[in-house]
């Protein structure tokens, strides 16, 4: 049985990037009592969904707006 030590002591490898993946940081610093940092990373597949959840969204809305009237 391995020891568990062994098994924690492995360096965790980080997750395979996509080869078009963009990435982006953002930091902002408020005076000396602030900060905040943040950072994202998107695929162009991960755009295309968010364009057509936006657009069925859109139209969602653009409807119901004419029901209503």
């Amino acid at each position: 049985m391995a020891d568990q030590n062994d098994v924690l002591s492995h360096d965790i490898q980080p997750a395979p990037t996509h080869p078009e993946e963009m990435t982006g940081v953002f930091n902002l610093h408020v005076g000396n009592w602030m900060s905040l940092q943040a950072s994202g990373r998107m695929t162009p597949a991960g755009m295309v969904a968010i364009g057509l959840t936006l657009a069925a969204f859109a139209a969602t809305i653009l409807a119901l707006a004419r029901l209503r009237k």
